[in-house]
Formats: C-alpha cells, structure tokens, sequence
C-alpha cells in the first residue's frame, strides 16, 4: 500500500466511511402481507439495527441521535420474486395436533434484492451515550476480541447474512447517496416501534454527498 493510497484509506477511517456488501435480502415494506413487497433502498432503521447487531447491541434505544448518511455503488438492485410456502397455524383445542399442508398452508410470494454493496457514514455526535456507536463500530473493526456478539451478521431478516463489513476503500466505486427531500419519490422508515408497529418515515431522492443526506434515528414522535 503507497503513500497516497494509505492517505486515502485512513481518510475513510477518520471520516467512518463504512462498506457492506449482502448478496441477497429484503427490506419488506411495514403493510405489506401475503406479498412481501421490499423497499427499494436499505431504510435507514435497518441499517441502524445492523450497526447495533454488529457492534453486540441488544437494546435498541442505546445509540439513539445517532446520525446516518446512507449510499449505494452501482446500479439500483434488480428485485427478483420468489414463491414460497407459509405455513399458518391454529393453536386451539380443535385444532391442537393437527397440521393439514391442505388446511394450514397457502402461497406467500416475497421479493428479494441481490448484490447490495452499501456504504455508511455514522456521525455520533448528538449521541447521549458515553461510549458512541462510531468509537464502537471503529473498536469492532480493529479489535473484534473486544465485542461480544451473537449469531450471523444479517442485514435485514436473520436469513440475509451478509458477506462482509469494512472500511470504504476508494477502489469500491463511485457512492450514489440518499438525499433527504420533502418531495422525493423513495418514502423509508427511520425508526420503528416493535410495540405499536407505529413508524417515522422520511422521504429520500438520490444525489451526491451533502448535509441533506443525513438523517438522525430518534424516537416515534409522529407517523407519516
């Protein structure tokens, strides 16, 4: 590694410029059923979820004010379609035993996204907590001896493991960012309530890097 490439690299250190590449998942859309629509662009909630299952986090309010700046290299993900089978049981007394593939079981069609290769930039400054989700996601990195994690690393449902998480290097590609925009056309949750199922969305368009492309994960306050 020359001088100019080392400079580089440790400017995407500094700047914690995030690459992370996930070769087949679905970010299923909150009202979506029968047929597992999936939203175009990784939401902002489930890249905050990643972050904190990377990093050995279990409660989610623990980075909360975090900021998060999200892109993607290449072209947009193709979504593919897939049929499966969903199995719906009755745990009653009548039913209690009784399994019928006839009875119980109906199609469930999904859409998937393939070759996802993202990068994030966490800014952690408005963060209360003591230890910030940038320090630790820089500790996990350099020292992953130090967190105490569990499972596959899974991006999205706990099926779409993810083929790896690095620093950004330049020779990744060129970033096409989401930008914040009170009339764009991509609508993405920020953050959801696993009680209520109540969500904050905010409206994106695509563009280059600028202050508009950060969005700060905070509590329910209002649905949209």
């Amino acid at each position: 590694m020359n001088g100019v490439t080392l400079s580089l690299y440790s400017s995407q250190i500094m700047n914690n410029i995030f690459y992370l590449e996930c070769p087949c998942t679905s970010f299923p859309r909150s009202f979506a059923r029968d047929y597992k629509e999936t939203y175009l662009y990784p939401p902002p909630s489930t890249i905050y979820g990643f972050l904190l299952s990377f990093v050995g986090e279990e409660d989610l309010t623990a980075h909360l004010g975090v900021k998060l700046a999200i892109g993607f290299i290449g072209e947009t993900p193709p979504i593919s379609r897939i049929l499966r089978k969903q199995r719906s049981h009755k745990f009653s007394k009548k039913h209690q035993q009784t399994y019928s593939s006839a009875q119980f079981s109906k199609p469930n069609f999904q859409e998937l996204l393939t070759d996802l290769k993202i990068v994030i930039k966490v800014n952690s400054e408005e963060e209360l907590s003591k230890l910030k989700l940038e320090n630790r996601i820089n500790i996990a990195l350099s020292t992953p001896k130090k967190i105490n994690r569990f499972g596959g690393l899974s991006l999205g449902e706990s099926w779409a493991l993810v083929n790896g998480f690095r620093y950004y290097r330049e020779d990744d590609g060129e970033i096409t960012w989401l930008n914040t925009d009170s009339r764009g056309l991509i609508g993405l949750p920020i953050w959801i309530d696993r009680e209520t199922n109540r969500g904050t969305f905010q409206r994106f368009s695509l563009g280059e890097f600028n202050m508009e492309c950060w969005v700060t994960v905070s509590l329910v306050d209002n649905q949209h």
